[in-house]
């Protein structure tokens, strides 16, 4: 079957549902093409639709009326008119079309701002209470503000503009929180920041001192102004800055601990660059200049030349000593300097305050010479000498070798003070170098020039022990005439090892002249020459083959010490130790001894080190 033949078909049966009366299809209409027989089915097959739910619709109205009928009959209230609509009550009505709502819609949107939680907004003041303040922000709703957090600005009235933070849109009340402690919190780490990254200079309050510096209030927050931060120069007295506004720059946040440094020395010195960038530039040197004494220390003073700093060493204030700068100049005082050198980069300037007044050298007397006598103060003492200022930034020398005739090793403070006044006489003088060296034992007659006739050789005398050696002992015969007592020279008979044994530091003993060696300044004495030589008697009392007492007193590795009458120290050796009984003599033993050996010759020159007795007596026990 075709196509064409099944459309007919459908047409046929179509025809036999819905036969419209006196109406038949044509010959034309039987004959219509293809799309467009579909078109008419499918509009007939819509109107079908239609058509039933036409049916459903009046079917669903007429079960409405039926349950309406059901219900119970309610009288009308005699009070409400008979033209109010009971069937609106809870609906909800429309009055505008679509069109209309979209259109105010968009009207009441512009009236009201768009904002966010957690920003900062502007809002005008549009109510006040004893407690809080209402506050318009464009919003939907006014915000509510305790009044406390305004307490700050007394002054607060209706219309005035503050900020405000957004901390809810609403809460479960629908209210809009707002916070104005916040807003002031935020906002001004907001300038703080700012005013740090764009180097802003601001305006702040300075609160109270604290330590080390000053507390300033700015934009609400506390921050820190350092001591060092206030100005170019020293600040003494923080004080003077509290309650009063000043210009500051931030220098330093730290984020983590919410800490704000700010300086209002940096504006000064921005100030002062381009000065100093002038001053610098013409900086020579000898040039002399007027600055201001800006601090002192113990070593200098830091002048402030007008934004440029430079540095008076304590040696260049004065020509004469000073223990402290304070001596010369005073803070804030203004002199006049000049320069005296300064670095490549002009940053270190060394100035003198000294040089603008002639050197007193220059004016020191021509007729001075060497030989004559000056008077003058001890200003300086060292261990080597003291320094003596004969006029003010002349000074000379006095070397402790020339304060004393003495050859003792001593030390200037032994002779002088500072403060003392003293007489001396010019040993040298350099006009040149400006040095000059002076004596003080010149003063008095050299002791040594006539030693030979003070102290000729064999002359007794007395002098005070003064020092030990390990060879003797020093001692003094008067000031600048020493002698060496050698340790043999002490005693004839008795052994000493040190001189310690013999006397002490300070004590009066005899001595001898042995010899005077003028060139060196020397003496050598001896004190066992003021009594007889005892070894001249003790020759004939130890006879070899004589038999004595004696005392083992000590030993060593080849014999052992034998104290005799008359303190007499013999020798016994180790093979003439052993007694009749087969025994070893042992110390502090007491036995007799027999003399086997005697030399009274065995002697040496009086200044040479002996290194025994001035006799040998050697013994074997009898």
């Amino acid at each position: 079957m075709t196509e064409e033949s099944k459309v007919n078909d459908e047409l046929e049966n179509v025809n036999n549902v819905e036969q419209v009366p006196n109406e038949t299809p044509s010959a034309h209409e039987e004959h219509l093409p293809l799309e467009e027989v579909r078109s008419e089915i499918k509009a007939e097959n819509e109107e079908d639709a239609k058509e039933m739910v036409a049916t459903k619709t009046a079917e669903a109205a007429v079960k409405k009326e039926n349950e309406e009928a059901a219900a119970p009959v309610v009288k009308p209230d005699p009070n409400v008119p008979e033209s109010f609509d009971w069937d609106t009550i809870g609906k909800k009505h429309e009055f505008y079309s679509a069109s209309e709502r979209e259109k105010l819609e968009k009207v009441y949107d512009k009236t009201l701002s768009q904002i966010a939680e957690h920003e900062v907004l502007n809002g005008i003041i549009v109510g006040k209470t004893s407690r809080e303040l209402v506050v318009n922000i464009g919003f939907k709703s006014d915000g509510v503000i305790p009044l406390s957090e305004l307490r700050y600005n007394p002054n607060i009235k209706l219309g005035d503009e503050i900020e405000v933070y957004v901390e809810s849109q609403e809460d479960p009340s629908g209210q809009l929180i707002l916070s104005h402690k916040k807003a002031r919190i935020l906002k001004s780490w907001e300038r703080v920041n700012q005013a740090y990254d764009t180097q802003e200079i601001i305006n702040g309050y300075v609160k109270c001192r604290t330590k080390g510096g000053l507390i300033v209030d700015v934009f609400g927050i506390e921050a820190f102004l350092p001591g060092s931060q206030i100005d170019v120069k020293p600040i003494r007295d923080y004080d003077i800055f509290v309650d009063k506004v000043m210009e500051f720059k931030v220098v330093k946040i730290n984020h983590e601990y919410k800490n704000v440094v700010v300086s209002h020395k940096a504006l000064i010195e921005d100030e002062l660059e381009q000065q100093k960038a002038e001053i610098i530039s013409k900086l020579e040197k000898g040039q002399i200049l007027e600055g201001t004494v800006k601090n002192i220390t113990s070593y200098g003073v830091f002048i402030d030349l007008g934004g440029v700093d430079g540095l008076i060493h304590i040696t260049d204030l004065s020509w004469g000593r000073i223990n402290h700068p304070e001596e010369i100049v005073q803070l804030d005082e203004k002199i006049k300097v000049v320069i005296l050198d300064f670095d490549d980069n002009k940053k270190r300037i060394a100035l003198g305050l000294k040089q603008l007044t002639p050197h007193p050298w220059d004016s020191l007397d021509q007729s001075m010479k060497v030989g004559d006598k000056v008077k003058g103060k001890v200003v300086v003492i060292a261990d080597y000498g003291a320094f003596i200022e004969i006029a003010p930034g002349v000074e000379g020398l006095i070397h402790v070798s020339e304060m004393s005739w003495s050859q003792h090793l001593r030390t200037a403070q032994d002779f002088l003070n500072v403060g003392d006044e003293v007489e001396a006489v010019i040993l040298t003088l350099d006009r040149e170098e400006r040095k000059m060296s002076l004596g003080i034992k010149q003063l008095i007659p050299d002791p040594w020039a006539n030693i030979m006739e003070k102290y000729p050789i064999k002359s007794k005398h007395q002098a005070t022990v003064r020092n030990f050696t390990n060879f003797g002992i020093f001692v003094e015969l008067e000031e600048g005439v020493d002698g060496l007592i050698h340790i043999s020279d002490l005693s004839w008979s008795k052994k000493i090892k040190h001189p310690a044994e013999f006397t002490k530091i300070g004590e009066q003993i005899d001595v001898l002249v042995l010899d005077v060696d003028v060139e060196n300044r020397r003496l050598s004495l001896g004190h066992k020459q003021l009594e007889e030589n005892p070894w001249e008697v003790f020759e004939s009392i130890f006879t070899p083959g004589s038999i004595h007492k004696g005392t083992i007193s000590g030993s060593s590795d080849k014999g052992v010490i034998v104290t005799l009458p008359y303190g007499v120290e013999g020798f016994a050796p180790i093979r003439y130790l052993q007694k009749e009984d087969g025994t070893i003599a042992r110390n502090e033993e007491t036995l007799d001894f027999k003399v086997v050996e005697f030399s009274k010759e065995n002697k040496k020159n009086h200044f040479i080190p002996f290194t025994g007795i001035s006799g040998r007596c050697c013994i074997s026990e009898s």
